[in-house]
This record gives structure tokens, C-alpha cells and sequence, in this order.
């Protein structure tokens, strides 16, 4: 993905012999250092528009600026979820959107999500295996709960940022949530009790 904001911590992790995704260790230290950027979701989308397509192929990892149809009536929403696509449903998609999950149980459910790779060469080919079966199969996944959600194509508002593999944990730990209607705590308290 050539983004600026990604490709600087991937150049710093490259001159640290880190790399992406291939450990527990190199994932926590791309997470560390995506937490502490100031990027915003309008810088993200402005850095990357070489990356930007129109559709989504189920399992690789998205960003992009979404506008509900029933905001009137959701106690919140994320105007720029970070999602994996996992399933057609009508007029639309559904998907992951981790952003619903505070940082320590977003990355709990990254890590149980790896094993659902479709291979490990960490190429433009690598996505993830997923279904609402296969999370709903093992506790390792129970964080996911909070985070499906139903996207309409209709309400879509900008191309989607294919994220690459490379950039995946960049991405989960970038401060670029949208929420309209409640703040991050109060979203992340909410998905903390639902998985109770």
C-alpha cells in the first residue's frame, strides 16, 4: 500500500530487521508504532489513492468512508471503518470492522485471525478464510461479535484502501475511527459487555 503514513513504519521496521507480521514480537512492534501517529482517516485517504479500488474481495483488509442508512436511529456508527469483507448479503457486504474493539482486544482477535490465512507468503494473494460460521466455531475468536456489521453499497462514500498484508497491523492500531454518536470509550465499553 504506498501510503505515506504506512510506508514510514514499514521503512523503520525494515532498517530494524522487522518484519511485517511474521511473529507475535514484529506485529506488537508495528501495532506500538501505528498507535503513536496522529494520522487521521482524511489523511489516510488522501496518501493513498494508488491503492484505492471500487469492489472488495472477501478476506483481504479495507478502509473507507461509509454513511448509514439508518444513522438516525444507530446510537453510533464509524464513518471510516477498517473491516475484512467476509460475505455477500443484500445490497451489500458484511464485514469485520475492528475498529469497534479497544486496541488490547483488537489485537487478540488479529492474532486468532492470522490462522485463518490462505497461505503465508504475505503476497498480494493473502486473505483471510472467513465465515460467520468459522468465528462463531472456536472461543478464540470471541472478540468478533461487536465488530459485524452490514455495509450498503448504496451508502459507500469513497473507493475502498486495499490495505496490503504487510500493513495489516499498521492499520488495526492507527487512531483513524470515525465514531458519530459516541466517543471510543463509550463504543469500546459497549463491545467489552457484549462479549460478556
Amino acid at each position: 500500500m504506498p501510503a505515506i503514513t504506512f510506508d514510514k513504519i514499514l521503512e523503520k521496521g525494515a532498517r530494524n530487521g522487522i518484519l511485517p507480521a511474521r511473529s507475535v514480537e514484529a506485529r506488537n512492534w508495528y501495532r506500538t508504532q501505528a498507535s503513536k501517529t496522529t494520522t487521521t482517516a482524511s489523511r489516510i485517504h488522501s496518501e493513498s489513492r494508488s491503492a484505492m479500488t471500487a469492489t472488495v474481495t472477501m478476506g483481504k483488509m479495507y478502509m473507507f468512508f461509509y454513511d448509514p442508512k439508518h444513522k438516525k436511529t444507530l446510537p453510533y456508527y464509524d464513518r471510516f471503518p477498517l473491516i475484512f469483507p467476509f460475505s455477500s448479503a443484500k445490497g451489500g457486504f458484511m464485514g469485520l470492522n475492528l475498529h469497534y474493539l479497544p486496541l488490547k482486544l483488537r489485537a487478540l482477535l488479529m492474532d486468532s485471525l492470522y490462522d485463518l490465512m490462505n497461505n503465508k507468503q504475505y503476497s498480494e494473494d493473502t486473505k483471510l478464510k472467513l465465515s460467520y460460521s468459522v468465528l462463531q466455531s472456536a472461543g478464540k475468536y470471541k472478540w468478533f461479535k461487536p465488530c459485524v456489521k452490514h455495509y450498503l453499497s448504496d451508502h459507500i462514500r469513497s473507493r475502498f484502501i486495499e490495505v496490503d498484508v504487510s500493513s495489516w497491523d499498521i492499520a488495526l492500531f492507527l487512531p483513524t475511527q470515525k465514531f458519530v454518536g459516541a466517543n471510543s470509550s463509550k463504543v469500546w465499553s459497549d463491545s467489552r459487555n457484549s462479549i460478556k
